[in-house]
């Protein structure tokens, strides 16, 4: 049987969304996961890392350990594919060794500006993917063999499930650090003070400023927690409105809950790029444009019965834009028979 080796982030599931797919299309898999910034990131290497003196020597040194382990398992594996999701972590040595015996690509896990030491190995794999169409531009004026890639829905996780729709507005997902979701779900929360609104996702952490998260606003709103990927889709199907908020990077592309939210069954409300709306050519989703139109949608589509909506775009992200899909396409590209 031919087998793929699959080296990613511990973000949430996505390393065994790749590798169920690459399992439906005939592969046996092997999934290895490590921290960051730091592998492993238990409470000694937090501490270390958090120390001006012993930051750097605590990367270095773990960087140095995870890419020794990693040859090892290569070696005992000797996988036909080494698939990498963002693998900022790796070195360029490590890279190359994968290469003398198996096809080595990378999956961008965000924009290229976040993950520089990522970038810095595209040029050596034989396929490097971005899941923002406007990096992919960039890479080829460089002369990178690379190809645009965007994220999927996991049908396993999120799916359509029999619930109340007991919440009007939702949103789930990183806050801290994105004050364009804070000020916008702020304006939703003082706009539509009789709707029952859930925000879900860390937003004040305790360890940064022990006072603000003490006194943190409207806690009956603002979870300020993360949960995951399963509860996330009982959310989901609970929900009228699933809203979705990208992070400033996306230009020309979508981040998971594009295809998660509507995987579900779930009618998303998400703010318009190109690359969305091409995805979406009969509005299956409602796209906004601005805070005031936001606002405005949020009112319409709460007083509408959505459902053609829901139904065509769940039909749509579970046919064309689900994990097996994409990987699909990493073994077409890579000329490697399914």
């Amino acid at each position: 049987m031919k087998r793929v080796l699959v080296i990613g982030p511990s973000f949430y599931c996505y390393n065994y969304s790749i590798g169920d797919a690459f399992e439906k299309l005939g592969y046996a898999v092997q999934i290895v996961e490590f921290d960051e910034p730091v592998n492993p990131f238990n409470l000694r290497n937090r501490i270390l890392n958090k120390l001006p003196f012993s930051r750097k020597f605590i990367q270095n040194s773990s960087r140095v350990f995870f890419n020794s382990s990693i040859l090892k398992r290569f070696a005992d594996f000797n996988p036909e594919l080494v698939f990498i999701y963002n693998g900022d972590i790796l070195e360029p040595s490590t890279i190359s060794f994968f290469k003398q015996t198996a096809k080595v690509s990378i999956w961008a896990l965000d924009g290229v500006s976040r993950h520089p030491r990522s970038e810095q190995l595209a040029p050596l794999v034989n396929a490097y993917f971005c899941f923002e169409q406007n990096d992919v531009y960039s890479l080829k004026s460089k002369g990178i063999n690379v190809y645009f890639l965007p994220q999927a829905c996991d049908t396993k996780i999120y799916h359509p499930i029999p619930s109340i729709k007991d919440i009007d507005i939702l949103f789930v997902g990183a806050l801290y650090d994105y004050p364009n979701r804070i000020k916008l779900l702020k304006k939703v929360v003082d706009t539509f003070p009789q709707y029952k609104i859930a925000v879900y996702g860390i937003y004040k952490p305790w360890y940064k400023n022990p006072l603000k998260w003490l006194f943190r606003e409207k806690r009956d709103i603002f979870k300020n927690y993360s949960i995951p990927p399963e509860e996330v889709n009982r959310l989901y199907n609970r929900s009228k409105i699933c809203l979705n908020i990208h992070h400033p990077q996306s230009k020309n592309g979508a981040n998971p809950k594009v295809f998660e939210i509507s995987g579900a069954g779930a009618f998303q409300l998400v703010d318009w790029n190109p690359f969305i709306e091409s995805i979406f050519p009969s509005q299956e989703i409602a796209m906004y444009r601005s805070e005031k139109e936001l606002i405005d949608m949020i009112v319409y589509y709460l007083h509408q019965d959505n459902t053609v909506m829901i139904e065509k775009a769940y039909k749509l992200i579970s046919e064309k834009h689900t994990f097996v899909n994409r990987m699909s396409y990493v073994l077409k590209i890579l000329g490697i028979a399914e």
